[in-house]
């Protein structure tokens, strides 16, 4: 029997498709830009746009208590991990209380190898070497801006709205992991704490490796003060980033600073999304026991 097709019909469909894709992207906005925590927007001229940040508050929140700083990217990925062992660690009474603050990846824009990737790497997140005579190098990494970002609108705003201890912890994932060395190797000053798990140091032909490397060798007397650096990996990683990590191992073994106490971990059987949840705790206990010291 053939089906009569009507204007209509066809009107309500069309309708139905749009309300049908408009609440998937609802969903996916929600998922990604709005918190379980306290939402803000700072409107940022480093930038040049608005970048929000979720904002997490110890649950006896004090103001007039001043608390340690963790600032990590990546949004609401792996968030709850952090709920959970920042809450389990209060109530253990092993460590500081902190403010966690998460920055997340712009939600209409891909901004995030754009932030995250160091200004001597590409964007793209290219495994091989650069041409000897390339005259046309693809677009690098901007991470310098966003660290800019960071340390002159985002710390001075939650300063001057929260009081914060000299306790200061940058934790990043997978792109992010090279965000964290590349803030280490120009402005170790910046933080006591650096966590970086599955970091992804092998970006164009190892390069955030070599500049670590190149840092830990002649410039690591800019550790003037006591810093903690944590690493992990997940085992069934892929080899790059376990290559990367290995590497990493060996100029941090090669080159010891006294300044520069790190530690390092391969989470065994855990690809690279399973890596940050096992990660979380491990990291947060070093860094206390440090902090103790």
């Amino acid at each position: 029997m053939a089906i009569k097709i009507t204007k209509l019909y066809l009107t309500n469909l069309a309708l139905a498709i749009v309300i049908l894709v408009l609440g998937i992207l609802a969903i996916n906005y929600y998922n990604h830009y709005v918190s379980a925590y306290t939402d803000v927007t700072i409107n940022s001229k480093v930038l040049n746009e608005s970048r929000k940040v979720f904002i997490r508050l110890p649950t006896d929140y004090n103001a007039k208590k001043a608390y340690p700083l963790i600032i990590k990217t990546d949004g609401n990925f792996n968030l709850d991990t952090w709920d959970k062992a920042l809450t389990k660690q209060a109530k253990s009474e092993k460590g500081d209380k902190a403010i966690l603050v998460s920055i997340p990846n712009l939600f209409f824009k891909d901004t995030r190898n754009r932030d995250l990737v160091p200004p001597y790497a590409r964007q793209d997140v290219n495994t091989q070497a650069r041409l000897e005579h390339e005259t046309l190098p693809e677009p690098n990494g901007e991470a310098d801006k966003f660290l800019a970002f960071i340390e002159t609108e985002l710390l001075p705003y939650l300063s001057t709205n929260y009081k914060l201890s000299n306790n200061r912890v940058l934790s990043v994932f997978s792109a992010g992991g090279s965000f964290v060395l590349y803030t280490l190797h120009t402005k170790p000053e910046l933080f006591n704490g650096y966590f970086a798990f599955s970091p992804a140091a092998w970006y164009d032909d190892m390069t955030v490796v070599n500049n670590v490397d190149a840092f830990l060798t002649a410039q690591a007397n800019k550790v003037k003060s006591p810093t903690y650096l944590y690493l992990s990996v997940g085992g069934a990683e892929h080899p790059l980033m376990l290559k990367a990590f290995n590497n990493l191992e060996t100029a941090l073994t090669t080159n010891p600073n006294n300044n520069l106490v790190w530690q390092s971990a391969i989470n065994e059987g855990a690809e690279h999304s399973d890596n940050p949840p096992l990660s979380v705790a491990k990291a947060l206990a070093g860094y206390s026991a440090f902090i103790k010291k």
